[in-house]
Formats: C-alpha cells, sequence, structure tokens
C-alpha cells in the first residue's frame, strides 16, 4: 500500500547485454483494441488534488520549460537520469490520496477535470428532453451529486435487474439476457464491438473477443503470487450479493470464482491477445453453431442487436470454443450468480454508500494501493463526461484552446514527419523494396489536432432528472446502439477517439493517422513560450512516438491505407524483429525489488518501448534539421541536446503505489513512466554524447548492445 521507492524500483539488471540476449481493454481507442492510449488509462484516476488545478491555467515549467528545481544534479544523468531530471520533484511530491499513482499526466488530467467541473456546475438545469445538451449534462452531474436521495434508495434501482436475471428459465434464456448486456451493466462470456474491418478499413464490421473475467487479465487468475487478491476477490463477491440480497452469497462466490478460474485457463495471453495477424478470424454467424458448441450464439447475437451482421471477425479464434464449453458445463444457479454479481460490481458507484464504498475498498484501495475515495464532484465529473463527452468538449474549446496553438502543433508534426522521412532514407537495415511502402505510408498518415470538425449528435440520448442508475444505463445503451447501427457501413474517418479534454494521444493503424486532443498540448508537453529544444523532447517526442506506432511490431503490419497486410520483404522483417526482440529483453531486466517476481512483459508493452525509442529518436533528428546548421543556443549551462533530452525526461514523472504499480505490470500495456523517462536514452547515442554517460555509468549500454530500428 506504500508509495513506491522510485529510486529502488529502478534497479537495472547491469549485467545485460550478451546474457541478456539468451488484453488488457483499458487503453483500447478502438473497438478491435489494436489502437492503443499514448499512456495508461487508469478509469479511477479521474481525481486528485485540486491545487494544481485551482485556476484553470497550465502550470509552466521554470522559464524556459524545465522544472530545474525539480532536479537532482547530485545525481549523474548516466547513473539515475530519471532522479537526474526530477529526483527533487520525486521527494517532496506526495501521492494525492484519491490516487493509486501521480505525475504530469494526472497533473494535467487535474486541470482538465477542473475546467470541466466549471462548465458542468455551469449549465442551467431545466428539462433534459426539451433543454438540450446541457441539460442533460447537468441531469446527469446533479443526479449524482444528491448523495442523499441515492441512499435513501438503498439497493432498489438493482432489483428490476436482479429479478430479470432469476428470471432465466433455462441457457438459452441466459444466453439472451447476456446478449442484452451490452447496453447494460452485466458482463458477457464474450465480448461484442463494432470498429474499422482491419482487411476493409473502409467500412465497420462486427467483432467478437474474449471476456468473462472479473479480475481482468488470466495473470490473475493463475499465478501463484496473486494468492491473495483471488483470496479477496472471493471474498468481494460475497459481500456484494449479499448486500444485494442474494441468496448462499459465500457458496455462490466459491462456484464463481472456480468457473472464472476456467475462463481463464482458455484465454489467450495478454501477448498473444495484440498480435493483429492472428486476431483476424472472419467467421459467419450462423457458423457459430458449429464451431463453438454448446453456447446459444442465435439468442445471443439477436437479443445484443447484431443479427443483421453477416460474420464476426473472432480475436481470439481458438479459445472461443473452449468458453462455449465452459457454458455448457456450468449450472444456471452459478451463470445467474455470476451475472448478478457482475451487474452489482458494474453500478455499484452509482448506488448508496453500502455498495460504493465496497467496490472502492477491493478495486481501488486493495488492488491498486489508492487510500482514499475520490470527491464526490470528481466522480460526478467523470460520469458526465463519460456520457456526453463531447458535448462537454465544444465548450471547452472554445475556452481553452487557442488556435495558435493548432497552427505551432501542425508545423511540429510535419518537421517530425520529415525527420522520419529522412530516418527511412539513412536506414541500412531495410531494403529498397520495404522502404517503398514504409515512404508510402508515412506520406499517407493523417493528422487530427485539438477537437472534432463536426460533434456528436445526442438529440436521441434520453436523461431524467433524479434518475442516476437509468441515466447511466440509457447513456451505455445509446452508446451501444449508436455502434451497431454501423455495421457494414462506410467508416467515418472524421471521428474521434478522445474527447478535446483528454490528457492523451493516440494512432490508429486503421485509420492511419495520429490524434493529439487539446487536454494534451499544455505544458510540460507543449509550450509555446517553451525553449524548442524542451518542446522537441516532450510534445516532439510523443508525435515521434505516435508516428512510430505505423512501424511497430503490429502497426507495421497495416499499409497506408490502414489495411491489415504483409508489405515487408522476409528479409527485413527478420532484422526488425531481431531488433525488436533485442529491445524487449532490455526491459525485461529491469527489477522491482519492492515486488519480487514482477517485470515488464516485453512482448505485451513491445509496441510501446518502440514507439518511446523511435519517438526521441526522430524528435531528435527533427530539433538538429530545425537549427538549420546553427549551434544551438546553450540556457542555463545546459546544451540544446541536454535540454531535449530534459523534455522528454520531464514529460515521465511518475510515482507510484506499490500496488498500483503490480496493477501496471499485470494488466498494462504500458512500461511503467518512470521506466519511460530513460529506458528509450540507452539506446540514443547522442544521449551518451550529450552527458557524457561512461562504462562505469549504471545506464550504459555499449555500443554494440544498443538496439537500433527507426
Amino acid at each position: 500500500m506504500k508509495k513506491t521507492s522510485l529510486f529502488a524500483a529502478m534497479a537495472v539488471a547491469l549485467t545485460f547485454s550478451a546474457q541478456a540476449s539468451a488484453h488488457d481493454h483499458s487503453n483500447c481507442l478502438d473497438q478491435a483494441c489494436d489502437t492503443q492510449a499514448l499512456f495508461h488509462i487508469e478509469r479511477s484516476e479521474a481525481g486528485g488534488s485540486a491545487t494544481a488545478a485551482e485556476s484553470n491555467i497550465a502550470k509552466r515549467y521554470g522559464t524556459w520549460g524545465i522544472d530545474t528545481d525539480g532536479m537532482d544534479r547530485s545525481v549523474r544523468p548516466g547513473q539515475d537520469f530519471f532522479r537526474y531530471v526530477s529526483g527533487n520533484w520525486a521527494e517532496d511530491t506526495p501521492i494525492p490520496a484519491d490516487r493509486s499513482s501521480y505525475g504530469n499526466f494526472a497533473v494535467l488530467r487535474d486541470l482538465s477535470e477542473a475546467r470541466v467541473r466549471g462548465l458542468v456546475e455551469g449549465y442551467k438545469p431545466g428539462n433534459p428532453a426539451t433543454d438540450g445538451d446541457q441539460a442533460k449534462v447537468a441531469a446527469l452531474y446533479a443526479g449524482f451529486m444528491d448523495e442523499a436521495a441515492i441512499q435513501a434508495l438503498g439497493a432498489k434501482p438493482l432489483a428490476p435487474k436482479l429479478e430479470a436475471i432469476r428470471a432465466t428459465r433455462d441457457k438459452t434464456a441466459f444466453a439472451t439476457l447476456m446478449g442484452a448486456q451490452q447496453g447494460d451493466f452485466g458482463r458477457s462470456f464474450f465480448g461484442l464491438s463494432v470498429s474499422d474491418d482491419q482487411r476493409d478499413p473502409d467500412h465497420y464490421t462486427l467483432y467478437l473477443s474474449q471476456s468473462g473475467l472479473g479480475l481482468g487479465d488470466r495473470e490473475m487468475y493463475l499465478r501463484e503470487n496473486f494468492a491473495p487478491q483471488r483470496e479477496r476477490y472471493q471474498a468481494y463477491i460475497s459481500q456484494m450479493l449479499q448486500l444485494a440480497g442474494w441468496p448462499q452469497a459465500e457458496a455462490n462466490a466459491t462456484a464463481i470464482l472456480a468457473m472464472e478460474t476456467r475462463i481463464a485457463e482458455a484465454h489467450w495471453t495478454r501477448a498473444e491477445s495484440r498480435d493483429r495477424d492472428k486476431t483476424y478470424n472472419p467467421l459467419e454467424l450462423a457458423a457459430f453453431e458449429r464451431t463453438a458448441p454448446g453456447f446459444p450464439w442465435a439468442a445471443f447475437f439477436k437479443s445484443a442487436g447484431v443479427d443483421q451482421a453477416t460474420r464476426a471477425v473472432i480475436r481470439q479464434d481458438s479459445a472461443i470454443p473452449k468458453i462455449a464449453a465452459i457454458y455448457a458445463d456450468t449450472d444456471l444457479a452459478t451463470l445467474q450468480a455470476w451475472q448478478a454479481f457482475s451487474t452489482i460490481d458494474a453500478a455499484a458507484p452509482l448506488l448508496s454508500r453500502d455498495f460504493a464504498d465496497a467496490q472502492f475498498e477491493f478495486r481501488s484501495k486493495f488492488l491498486s494501493g489508492q487510500p482514499e475515495q475520490r470527491e464526490r464532484w470528481k466522480r460526478g465529473v467523470a460520469l458526465a463526461d463519460a456520457a456526453m463527452g463531447e458535448a462537454i468538449g465544444r465548450d471547452y474549446v472554445q475556452l481553452y484552446f487557442p488556435p495558435d496553438a493548432k497552427a505551432k502543433m501542425d508545423q511540429l508534426v510535419t518537421n517530425v514527419k520529415l525527420a522520419m522521412g529522412a530516418r527511412l532514407d539513412a536506414l541500412d537495415w531495410m531494403g529498397p523494396e520495404t522502404k517503398v511502402e514504409a515512404k508510402a505510408k508515412l506520406q499517407n498518415f493523417g493528422l487530427k489536432i485539438g477537437h472534432p470538425e463536426t460533434w456528436r449528435d445526442y438529440s436521441g440520448l434520453q436523461i431524467a432528472n433524479a434518475d442516476v442508475l437509468g441515466n447511466a444505463q440509457r447513456s451505455r445503451q445509446f452508446e451501444w446502439d449508436y455502434r451497431r447501427a454501423r455495421i457494414g457501413k462506410p467508416v467515418d474517418k472524421a471521428e474521434w477517439g478522445m474527447t478535446p479534454q483528454t490528457v492523451n494521444a493516440y494512432y490508429s493503424p486503421v485509420k492511419n493517422e495520429i490524434v493529439f486532443p487539446a487536454g494534451i498540448l499544455q505544458p510540460p508537453f507543449f509550450d509555446p513560450a517553451a525553449d524548442p529544444a524542451v518542446n522537441y523532447g516532450a510534445i516532439g517526442g510523443v508525435i515521434g512516438h505516435e508516428i512510430i506506432h505505423g512501424f511497430d511490431d503490429q502497426g507495421r503490419k497495416s499499409d497506408g491505407k490502414g489495411e491489415l497486410r504483409d508489405w515487408w520483404t522476409a528479409e527485413d522483417a527478420r532484422k526488425f524483429e531481431a531488433q525488436a526482440a533485442k529491445l524487449g529483453a532490455q526491459y525485461e531486466a529491469y527489477e522491482f525489488p519492492q515486488l519480487p517476481g514482477m517485470r515488464i512483459n516485453g512482448k505485451v508493452a513491445m509496441g510501446e518501448n518502440i514507439g518511446d525509442l523511435g519517438g526521441i529518436t526522430i524528435a531528435l533528428e527533427a530539433y538538429r534539421r530545425s537549427l538549420q546548421g546553427k549551434p544551438a543556443p546553450v540556457i542555463d549551462g545546459f546544451t540544446g541536446e541536454q535540454r531535449l533530452f530534459m523534455g522528454w525526461g520531464q514529460v515521465w514523472r511518475t510515482l507510484w503505489r506499490d500496488d498500483a504499480l503490480r496493477q501496471q505490470l499485470v494488466n498494462g500495456t504500458h512500461s511503467p513512466g518512470h521506466i519511460r523517462a530513460f529506458a528509450p536514452l540507452r539506446n540514443v547515442d547522442a544521449w551518451y554524447e550529450a552527458f557524457d554517460i561512461q562504462p562505469t555509468d549504471a545506464l550504459w549500454v555499449a555500443p554494440e548492445d544498443r538496439v537500433r530500428i527507426w
């Protein structure tokens, strides 16, 4: 539960070199889960200290973009670059009690949250049916903030849902109920989603994925070191069933955990589930009964409202028949108890304190080490933002996104793209045939900055005053109806996967585009008044990171039109994979002494790690080109390239509670932020030259062992 000692946590396996060579959906932006956010999206992280955001103005860092007071200059950069750039900050900064981790992303999320609060609380209440989007947002927020009314209701809002579960009399009826959960609070053994077709990027298609695990990843069920988490999870299941008055809570909790463990055994690993070649398996809907017998597929698809589709793309094809067999083998009473628990668990934050507190105690406090529940207004803002984010975003950009920010970002992106082109030209390991395709893909890169040009229409969303659970359920159904109605239709190329107020960024391989919402275009990522070197190291590195996703271990499998196809020569693919494996070994060598046995999964985090290395590499190239042959100025004794690398390191300031770090290592697709501050730099020759890194320094990697991809 304690705060991680970062300097201990960053222990490096210094014997690396010769010897080292010997699906989490939380970050998914597209429904096929091949588009990932720049940074881990912690759903419980919408809180945090309000002090950093009281003015609604982004904090500037120093006089030229770096918080020099936050540095620890007693440390050699080559010994611990995170500490050198951010050591004083790490020592002096507490993790807010309502967070499980904290850093620069969280600081900006606090700011965005405070701005959204100002908007939401300023919206005039009225009749949500007739008074427009602002009245709907106001009703969503006000309903959640009326804690007394919610408390008086207790478990009553759950009653119709639990009764519907009890009313299922056979497995077909239960599969029908399971299909309806796509727009409700319950869960299914199989996840349905609609997204761009990876082999036909101009049209939407239906996807089907493995699901059914209340603890998220299969490793939580199968690894011995997670036995305490499983024991506590079983107790939590029993507790929630008891609160809702479901009979035989303890016995059902035992049966549910046993059933989910069987499902976990059938699940693919996270590494397998991110392989785009293996996760594209189209199957006609009519063939499911034959291919995966034991589950009433027709009833499930009809109830979910997707039976108009002719086929679904299965992401984990070998897991689906196994899970269907588990469904057939499981008694109806256990299935009903599992669905009851899933529904209670999902609805708990919107219910009375006994439900909300129980969920917090397990999912946030126990699993992630977060000491305190977020203030109610923060949870209310998150609820409104999740339901009607673009409606709020329209007002957000008018207040907080100046036009000149977009113009300067356009120029930065252009410069970084040109730098990537120069890097492609200079690659000695890639043959001319593959280079032609790579350049065509780079040329076709799309760019979205700030906010959408057209906004989501929420006129069909029914919101009522004083109906918290009903509003949330109708929001879920509204979103699912919006998605499923698009099956087989042309893709909306203008659509965004994030709202403007989101502090993050992403690359979409199927659209071949990079997207930067207004929320991230603020210090320390982007400051128009900062030293250009710092901006190139910070937002330039992020731009580069997203561009490189088009060429990472999975992004490289799509071409310039977004189509999933192999455009690499066999020899070039072999060379790429050898370097990628070498990079994965580097990351897997990092140890976390406070979490014995826990390591970064190099295969799961591969795309993000390649993105970081390539991102800072091409940002450096872009900065050098921007100087046009002139020497960079020295500022406060720091050279231009020193400032660039410091800008990168400052972006990744991160503090972790031990339990949260464990969850990130198990369920996340990103390496921990404090590792990202220095790990890619160990492969960049210019970093060694800038800071005089020597073989005696802990972070030294011999030149012949450095990974050189992009």
